[in-house]
């Protein structure tokens, strides 16, 4: 890591922390991806010797560790050779971070919206590199193979302009306390009350509170319209020739994305600076934990009263047919208490489990009607013609009959 500032040693902590070796039995899992260009066969064969058993394609690297670790720097591997990483492990932590072009944004602005450990950004020789990590407590068994596909165009959106998830973990940084105070965070970006379905897997992957993101959502601006096959068209007709020949030579002679996201980022440049300035509303930290803490109280207040209603609902139904039930019992009663008889007379336990289901129901049949106690007197009677057989007794007992 180059510099010696305190983010870049929080970075260093976290990197540290990633590569320490951990003790037998625990799960981790490691995924890379290479987008913008795909690996040469020498990159190959160096991540081979750092990793036989890791699984290696000209566009990935993915290993899951039962024993031992990965013996390098993840966030080495990724200012060499990737442009996505993702981390998980059984103990609850969790890292996405993305490579981005050092020239396509301005580090002072990003780390005014990533700016602890939990939510950061470093500079490497030629990238930048952001980071999102998590500690969750009491998680739910992952091996972590689904996360990378839900996530990855989180870095094609922030290519474009697309600066959602960077404020998401703005928040993730309110939520851990690393900023606080009255001072006013960054702008809230437009497009935070539609979240797209890789914006809502980062919210899962690094559990941020969701009302911290619905206040966040209430002071952000509508998203703009996609563009449409229309606009594209028009700006590339207007890029001079020698442009437009370049971009097909790279096209047909490069692999990987580097050269679409080019001409995309260059396209949603354009596309800002033509467009009417927005005035974005920035949040305190104490005005946004303030909100967001009387919207879970209020949240909690109506998941409860909800669940009140619920177990009314439930309880009104079971009581409807229990009813119901009865209504039928009491048409054969002579027939259900000779049915009783019988049961006992099998001396099978499937036999007396049966025949005291049957007399729980007999016993709230006489409930209903007001004759508990010609109900005990003919339990009784049962208990004395059958004192040899304990073990129907004992069921008798355990049922309270």
């Amino acid at each position: 890591m180059t510099g010696g500032n305190d983010q870049q040693k929080k970075v260093g902590a976290a990197s540290s922390a990633l590569t320490e070796k951990v003790p037998v039995s625990e799960y981790q899992y490691y995924e890379f991806r290479a987008i913008d260009h795909a690996l040469t066969n020498a990159e190959m064969e160096e991540l081979q010797s750092i990793s036989t058993r890791a699984e290696i394609t000209s566009t990935s690297f993915t290993n899951h560790y039962n024993w031992g670790d990965l013996k390098a720097d993840p966030l080495k591997l990724l200012e060499n050779y990737f442009d996505a990483f993702l981390y998980v492990s059984n103990w609850g932590s969790r890292h996405l971070c993305f490579r981005l072009p050092m020239a396509w944004f301005d580090y002072n602005e990003l780390k005014k919206i990533l700016p602890g450990d939990v939510a950061w950004v470093r500079r490497t020789k030629q990238h930048l590199i952001i980071g999102f990590q998590a500690e969750l407590e009491g998680a739910d068994w992952d091996d972590g193979t689904g996360w990378m596909g839900s996530l990855l165009s989180l870095r094609f959106d922030l290519l474009r302009g697309d600066l959602r998830c960077l404020y998401l973990g703005w928040l993730l940084s309110v939520q851990n306390e690393e900023v606080s105070g009255n001072e006013p965070g960054p702008p809230v970006p437009p497009g935070l009350a539609q979240l797209s379905p890789s914006l809502e897997s980062l919210i899962d992957f690094l559990e941020i509170d969701e009302d911290l993101v619905a206040i966040a959502a209430t002071a952000s601006a509508p998203a703009g319209t996609s563009p449409t096959h229309d606009d594209f068209g028009a700006w590339i007709r207007n890029l001079p020739e020698n442009e437009k020949n370049n971009v097909l030579l790279t096209a047909v002679s490069e692999s990987g994305d580097r050269w679409k996201n080019e001409l995309l980022h260059r396209f949603y440049r354009d596309k800002k600076l033509t467009s009417p300035a927005i005035t974005p509303t920035r949040l305190n930290v104490a005005d946004l934990l303030l909100a967001a803490r009387a919207r879970g109280e209020e949240r909690c207040q109506r998941l409860e009263s909800e669940r009140i209603a619920e177990d009314a609902r439930r309880k009104a139904k079971e009581e409807a047919e229990r009813a119901k039930h009865l209504d039928q019992l009491e048409k054969r009663e002579d027939a259900v208490w000779n049915d009783v008889s019988a049961l006992i007379q099998t001396k099978q336990p499937k036999g007396y489990d049966q025949a005291v289901r049957f007399l729980i129901d007999l016993r709230d049949l006489a409930i209903r009607r007001g004759q508990e106690a010609l109900f005990r007197a003919k339990i009784e009677t049962l208990r004395t013609n059958h004192a040899a057989k304990t073990s129907f007794l004992h069921r008798l007992t355990k049922a309270n009959l």
